[in-house]
């Protein structure tokens, strides 16, 4: 699957460069002239996200629990209103995959130090659009907002937990989100490519059975962050 996203992009992206190399010239042709003058436009984006997580503990630990992060991808569409010139409210709803390994290093078998949570995640995010003024055919902006996220594979109904080899968290969380973008205003449609940061508001770890359990005892709080890079088409 992964493959055929770059391959994807890459297609786009060889699509689009002869439009783009006449964004930037000093004397460009004005395209979409009027197109941020609609009340509600559409479209969709693609891209992809890394994501780990924020860990504090009850007490100092001998060890922490390591995160590696791998890379994942979305897919997702974009609703976009205009309120006034330069802020528009945009909900953008969207297929985030992901996936961590977490390390406990305080076990040897690597069947109890090692966990793999993979999540896929349906976010509904509603942010606020912070546009510059249009130069020629760019326009940066500034995005920000809350979002609610349901994880698919929370495993959150699992009787088992991790002395069964079972990670569990919360299927819901909710998240404020921070980036920014630019709008590329080509012949026939609008590019906005984008990176912009996801940050969990709530604790989102199933503890284990067990109080004491070495997995889950001295954990505080377990929260998602990621980072979105999002190519947006309108």
């Amino acid at each position: 699957m992964k493959r055929l996203f770059y391959i994807l992009m890459l297609l786009l992206s060889l699509q689009s460069h002869s439009q783009t190399k006449g964004i930037f010239s000093k004397d460009p042709i004005i395209n979409l002239e009027n197109f941020d003058k609609q009340r509600v436009y559409w479209g969709y984006f693609l891209g992809f996200n890394t994501y780990d997580f924020k860990i504090d503990y009850l007490n100092t630990p001998d060890t922490d629990i390591e995160v590696k992060t791998n890379t994942g991808f979305n897919v997702g569409v974009v609703g976009d209103l205009r309120l006034q010139e330069y802020i528009n409210l945009r909900f953008e709803p969207g297929l985030y995959y992901t996936q961590r390994n977490l390390t406990y290093s305080q076990f040897t078998k690597s069947i109890d130090r090692e966990r793999e949570v993979r999540s896929t995640y349906i976010d509904f995010p509603l942010l606020l659009k912070f546009s510059s003024k249009r130069v020629g055919n760019v326009r940066p902006y500034l995005v920000g907002g809350f979002s609610a996220t349901l994880n698919l594979a929370s495993n959150s109904k699992s009787l088992d937990d991790n002395s069964q080899q079972r990670f569990r968290v919360k299927p819901w969380t909710q998240n404020y989100e921070l980036g920014f973008g630019v709008d590329l205003y080509l012949e026939y449609f609008k590019f906005s490519p984008s990176i912009r940061g996801v940050f969990g508001l709530n604790d989102e770890l199933i503890r284990d059975n067990n109080p004491n359990s070495p997995w889950t005892g001295n954990v505080q709080s377990m929260k998602s962050r990621g980072i979105f890079v999002n190519f947006t088409f309108h």
